[in-house]
């Protein structure tokens, strides 16, 4: 599909959730995905989104639109990309790093899926949560969570997911549940030590109201399966991804806090070491795995 098609344009930023992760997706400067819309809203003579300094949200309009392209188009890149891959398979070598539990947990269904239909491509994943060197390592390409901390690397953001403070029913019933997010100040927080700041966070209400906390901690971690077992042990408080957490809440194992305010989102990002041409492959699976995590975090 041409990235310069408006309509497919607009169904880039309203799946994407907003104009900059579009162009991330569509390899394109913000100002052009902007450009795109700005003409195909003044062909239909509608708004197709509302645009505020936090977020892009469909008008009705642009809700309708949307429920009625996004299918077909959806139906032709998948077309376009099957008759790419019958015509050529890909060979060569893939290597791979992403974080130990996203490894497990999300990239092996679909890294399988795209192995067995590239036999003859061979895939070293390399699981670990420490950042590794993508340049000494002959890496093609890292999934990286969260904020990236460096932002002079070649990276496209796949999708984002909500952050959520959670704690086990037993912490709970020794301490009481925060109304607010200051109250976090007075809990036991277990922080991960991946994170760029884990000891401050800011949360916003529903009405926009921003509110900053600083956490105290006796226990740190470094990797997020081990942070999940200790929070179901009931040893704290932390925070963790939505997509790995909300299994435990729906069973009762963990339970969600202050439900009325969130946490800045968290992306997902494929990175590509600097000053290297991105391969086909690195490519390939990178757009194969944006289309699963679409699905999945949908």
């Amino acid at each position: 599909m041409d990235s310069l098609d408006p309509l497919a344009v607009f169904t880039a930023v309203a799946e994407a959730g907003g104009f900059t992760a579009a162009a991330d997706r569509l390899g394109m400067t913000k100002s052009a995905v902007s450009l795109r819309v700005r003409q195909l809203e003044a062909q239909l003579g509608v708004d197709l989104f509302v645009r505020t300094t936090r977020r892009v949200q469909l008008t009705q309009a642009g809700q309708q639109l949307f429920d009625a392209a996004a299918a077909p188009l959806r139906t032709v890149r998948e077309a376009l990309a099957g008759a790419a891959s019958s015509r050529q398979l890909l060979t060569g070598h893939l290597r791979i790093t992403a974080p130990v539990e996203q490894a497990a947990m999300s990239l092996a269904a679909p890294l399988a899926r795209f192995s067995a239909a590239h036999p003859g491509l061979r895939i070293e994943l390399f699981a670990a949560d420490r950042v590794l060197d993508l340049v000494a390592g002959g890496i093609d390409v890292a999934i990286r969570l969260g904020h990236l901390r460096d932002s002079s690397e070649r990276a496209t953001k796949l999708a984002e997911f909500e952050q959520w403070v959670v704690a086990s029913p037993a912490y709970l019933r020794a301490k009481p549940a925060p109304r607010r997010p200051a109250d976090l100040a007075e809990h036991d927080w277990i922080h991960l030590t991946l994170l760029r700041s884990p000891l401050t966070w800011t949360f916003a209400s529903a009405r926009g109201k921003k509110e900053s906390v600083r956490v105290r901690s006796r226990l740190q971690v470094d990797s997020t399966s081990t942070l999940r077992a200790l929070l179901e042990q009931g040893a704290g408080v932390s925070v963790l991804d939505h997509p790995s957490v909300l299994p435990l809440v729906r069973e009762g194992k963990l339970v969600r806090l202050l439900p009325s305010w969130s946490l800045p989102k968290g992306g997902i990002h494929a990175v590509y070491p600097p000053g290297r041409h991105v391969s086909g492959a690195a490519r390939a699976f990178v757009e194969s795995y944006r289309e699963h995590l679409q699905a999945a975090l949908a």
